[in-house]
């Protein structure tokens, strides 16, 4: 009996695992892109120079920077601002 069901095990797993791909692929092409808002004329300017990446950019520096541009961050307060009202000062040059 249980040699039997060894020799369906694969064909029940590679069913399950073919519906799990057709659910993903249906979910997938439901959704639908949201249309972004054309750029306004007082859009931020972190936004105009990076209008490229419609979800923003981070601030974050990962590499080695000066103590004067750790100062000019900390004094835009550049911890605490939200995509896209980031000042361009939080940008390194």
């Amino acid at each position: 009996m249980t040699d039997r069901l060894n020799r369906f095990w694969p064909l029940i797993a590679s069913a399950a695992f073919a519906m799990l791909l057709a659910a993903n692929a249906a979910q997938s092409a439901a959704t639908l892109k949201e249309t972004r808002p054309a750029m306004s004329a007082d859009a931020p300017s972190a936004q105009q120079a990076f209008a490229d990446a419609p979800d923003g950019v981070d601030p974050v520096v990962t590499g080695p920077v000066s103590a004067a541009f750790k100062q000019r961050q900390a004094s835009a307060n550049c911890d605490a601002a939200v995509w896209p009202n980031i000042p361009m000062v939080c940008y390194p040059d």
